[in-house]
């Protein structure tokens, strides 16, 4: 069978050639076409465009390359048609995607599947009546957005799992890398790590990495701090808030760093999710400018309790949070305290992510989603 993916950026590249991968374990004659990345070509198939190509973010960013982002929509829209495939699968990226789906569901009788649901329980929940009518059936990654859609708004959902957990496993299973020898292959100091995930875009490093920096800094007579450099990031970038701190930056090794390190300072996003997985406690740190401008226009507009990952799917306040605001240098460096070895939360922490894990269920989310694909196609 024909296979046409849409992914808009970084993590959706990853999940969906994990479903590719799957897909073609059942499918041995399955092709593929996709606006996707670097994973997915590894895998197999024609990339018709890059992601990066499509990945503005922010109100400023979109209208100056409005006329791009309309063109790339309007070349999707034909390559889709022009190649019929036998599905369309969309990943995350709402803004770009229910575009897409909403002109192929009335265009053409191309089945519209969506794997990794929008976040419409975040905000814009409005977007229901756009999914409902055109989107055939939906993959949910997060266990609690089966309550939101089935029950809250009589939407068929189908909970496969959460490839992250997935991708953390294999990379445990495939990697037994001690402390000293990570120290000694990327140039550290012996002493313990506090890693710090400043986030993956330009914006998020140059309003949290600063404050996280100035957090640990009494503790850098004790501890090493790392920063996790993310792949998309120029080098240059971490120097121009580092120089001069002690703060040694890893490039593009997260989930090493993650193996070794024994607290961690967290943007909101993916990241909180896989450190509560590699069982490092963390303080989630997300600052804001004009933060108490959104910590008031937030009871207005967010229709959830938390931002980070963990503490949705806990249904509970499993990690602290320091959000907006509420983000301040004195405010990481207590909440941070408490979670390194013989801090009061410690225990308690990674006591939740224990039962983060057994919310999450088994491993194996592209394989249960490519086996739900197939046989609804055949």
């Amino acid at each position: 069978m024909k296979y046409y993916f849409v992914v808009g950026e970084a993590s959706g590249d990853l999940h969906a050639s994990n479903l590719m991968k799957a897909i073609k374990q059942r499918d041995a004659d399955a092709e593929f076409r996709f606006f996707g990345g670097d994973n997915m070509k590894a895998v197999g198939g024609t990339m018709v465009k890059h992601y990066k190509e499509l990945a503005y973010m922010g109100f400023i960013p979109v209208m100056m390359h409005l006329r791009t982002i309309l063109g790339n929509m309007k070349m999707c829209k034909s390559d889709i048609v022009g190649w019929k495939p036998d599905v369309l699968i969309l990943v995350d990226y709402p803004g770009f995607n229910l575009d897409i789906a909403k002109f192929i569901h009335a265009k053409t009788n191309i089945p519209v599947y969506y794997y990794i649901a929008p976040k419409i329980w975040a905000w814009k929940e409005y977007r229901i009546k756009n999914i409902k009518r055109d989107v055939d059936k939906l993959f949910s990654i997060l266990p609690f957005e089966v309550d939101f859609f089935e029950k809250k708004h009589n939407y068929p959902i189908q909970y496969v799992g959460n490839p992250t957990l997935d991708e953390v496993e294999k990379f445990k299973s495939e990697h037994n890398e001690n402390f000293a020898g990570f120290t000694t292959r990327t140039h550290l100091e012996g002493k313990p790590i506090i890693a710090l995930l400043s986030g993956s875009r330009k914006q998020e490093i140059a309003d949290n990495l600063p404050l996280m920096v100035e957090a640990v800094r009494p503790l850098m007579d004790r501890y090493q701090v790392v920063v996790a450099g993310a792949p998309s990031i120029d080098m240059a970038l971490y120097d121009k808030y580092l120089s001069g701190t002690g703060v040694k930056v890893v490039p593009n090794e997260t989930y090493s760093l993650l193996m070794q390190a024994e607290a961690a300072l967290v943007t909101s996003g993916t990241a909180t999710l896989e450190t509560a997985l590699f069982g490092v406690p963390q303080v989630v740190c997300y600052y804001l400018p004009f933060g108490k401008v959104y910590s008031f226009l937030r009871r207005f507009f967010l229709k959830i309790p938390y931002v980070s990952l963990v503490n949705l799917v806990l249904g509970r306040e499993g990690v602290k949070e320091l959000i907006a605001d509420g983000m301040t240098v004195e405010a990481a460096r207590a909440e941070l305290l408490k979670v390194l070895n013989g801090g009061e939360a410690r225990d308690e922490m990674l006591a939740s992510y224990a039962e983060l894990k057994q919310k999450l269920g088994e491993t194996g989310a592209p394989e249960h989603a490519a086996k739900l694909i197939i046989e609804s196609l055949s």
